[in-house]
């Protein structure tokens, strides 16, 4: 009997071992690996890059990458088939805690994406939906629409952003004690030219530049005034062993692309961001700001879009000036002359100390989209800081949506007009290599230009509103007005706009910008009709 029951022991013991016991928890699945999804949404095609490590005991690490920046996986865990964690999203310097939640099915990564999209601040306009007067022109491309993300393992689009970043275990750069830098003398008026990231996000490349380049001169924007061509964010490469940073793939040789725009009577822009990581994920300038200006300098770059992401993962709003002064002295250091764009945000006053650090131009609103309450309310904005403009320094709501799509030809008038009144840089963000009739005719308009690039350097302001009719006002060199009147209403609207409400002398001759035309002398005011998100200006010259 004993030789006949081993071998059935044997098999039972054998199964057994095959078989956990209840006390044993089975180990989580392995996510370790990149994963990526991809939304539709009013930005265009939104990636996300989701760089995991996990263990068997569900701890989940990494970071996640979208166009709303680079963040750390914080408190991550996988139970069974479920994953949480929660990341810090910056959101133009405001640091929010979110939870994500998601679910292992085989091969892909089901994730809400709820917690990935970005939640406004008060008054900011994210895309779609209508502004505070409700649905009409302009209302804009639907809002972000929360749903589940399809993550696969796989190589991001392009695949040159760089990884997580250990926020906690950089070395801490030193920032320079405050004290005023001279001026540059650049950018005596609002800086003009073209800017990829509106139109091209992170997707640019060498051949698109030398494109809008030629597109620029062949168009007559070039001898309009439109000289700087600026590549945003996603030309960065990896740093070599000296921690120069090199281009990616897409631009094989910055310094040869440099010498095409200037060959064609341009200038050459550039982008980086003061922390570890710009907006796209791509590598920053943090600890590296005198070799980066070094090098920019040696490919012959002529501007700079400096832009806080990630920098307030690392400082305070408080040491915001110091950090724009380093790359500052930096750029000054090269000796090349570059105008200095600070992009943060309109944060810590920075109308008040921007040219102290050699800055000539400083967002000061978060960014614009292409819909009408977003583009109205960054130009509202400025109203309050007209006095800080002056040839050389400029409050700059961001940068022109013009030819994108998302308003109408009459509400993209009013985009450039306000941006005109405004002395507001013109930074075109349209493909210019294929421009229609009428974003040709609003970019070309050489009278508004006009306006804007005035000599004198005074930025308008907001002086009257009467229902739904802002009338924005601005003094030109020779005795001369720029006068702004806007509809914000959904229906046309009948004006009788009077001088001595606005202080303005009588008899004024009035010409109308838009029109081409000489309306003659106007004794006591401006009377007519303003379309829906429509404006008309006008330029005033007292005297004879």
């Amino acid at each position: 009997m004993r030789t006949l029951l081993r071998p059935i022991v044997a098999v039972l013991l054998a199964a057994m071992t095959l078989i956990a016991p209840p006390w044993v928890a089975a180990a989580a699945p392995d996510v370790t690996g990149t994963w990526v999804a991809r939304m539709n949404s009013p930005l265009g095609e939104i990636e996300f890059v989701f760089r995991l490590n996990s263990d068997a005991n569900g701890h989940l690490g990494g970071s996640v990458n979208s166009l709303f920046g680079d963040a750390p996986i914080l408190e991550g865990r996988i139970n069974g088939d479920d994953i949480e964690f929660s990341i810090d999203m910056d959101l133009f310097g405001n640091i929010q805690r979110r939870t994500i939640k998601g679910r292992i099915a085989g091969d892909e990564l089901q994730i809400e994406s709820a917690g990935l999209l970005p939640t406004p601040p008060p008054g900011m306009a994210i895309p779609g939906g209508p502004g505070p007067g409700g649905p009409g022109p302009g209302a804009g491309p639907p809002p972000f629409v929360p749903g589940t993300l399809t993550a696969r393992r796989g190589t991001p689009t392009p695949s040159y952003r760089a990884g997580p970043v250990d926020y906690e275990a950089l070395p801490k750069v030193e920032l320079p004690a405050l004290k005023a830098l001279p001026s540059n003398k650049l950018a005596r008026t609002p800086p003009m030219g073209w800017n990829s990231w509106n139109k091209f996000r992170t997707h640019i490349d060498d051949k698109t530049v030398r494109g809008i380049a030629d597109a620029l001169v062949e168009s007559g924007l070039r001898d309009a005034g439109y000289l700087y061509v600026n590549i945003d964010d996603g030309w960065q490469g990896t740093r070599d062993g000296n921690g120069v940073l090199q281009p990616n793939p897409n631009f094989p040789d910055m310094k040869a692309l440099a010498d095409y725009v200037h060959s064609k009577g341009l200038k050459l822009g550039i982008y980086s961001s003061p922390g570890p990581r710009t907006c796209g994920g791509f590598e920053g300038s943090y600890g590296h700001e005198e070799t980066d200006a070094r090098t920019w300098a040696k490919w012959g770059i002529d501007y700079l879009k400096y832009d806080w992401c990630s920098a307030s993962r690392l400082w305070k709003d408080e040491d915001m000036r110091a950090v724009y002064q380093r790359m500052g002295e930096a750029i000054r250091a090269t000796g090349r002359h570059m105008v200095y764009s600070l992009c943060q945000y309109g944060r810590a006053g920075v109308e008040s100390w921007g040219p102290l650090v050699g800055g000539n131009l400083w967002r000061t609103t978060f960014d614009i989209f292409d819909n009408w309450p977003s583009m109205t309310r960054n130009v509202s904005a400025q109203e309050a800081l007209a006095g800080s403009a002056a040839p050389g320094r400029w409050n700059d709501p961001d940068m022109l949506e013009i030819g994108n799509g998302g308003m109408t030809t009459t509400e993209y008038r009013t985009h450039f007009s306000l941006w005109a009144i405004a002395a507001a840089p013109l930074i075109a963000g349209n493909d210019v290599r294929a421009l229609d009739a009428d974003t040709r005719d609003i970019l070309l308009n050489k009278e508004v230009i006009a306006v804007n690039q005035d000599r004198l350097g005074k930025q308008g302001r907001r002086v009257m509103q009467q229902g739904d009719i802002d009338i924005w006002l601005r003094n030109l060199s020779g005795r001369a007005y720029a006068l702004a009147v806007v509809n914000r209403g959904n229906a046309e609207v009948e004006v009788n706009i009077k001088w001595a409400d606005l202080t303005l002398p009588a008899n004024l001759r009035a010409r109308d910008l838009w029109l081409h035309r000489d309306l003659g002398r106007l004794a006591e005011g401006y009377p007519g009709r303003v379309p829906a998100h429509g404006v008309v200006l006008l330029r005033l010259t007292a005297g004879k």
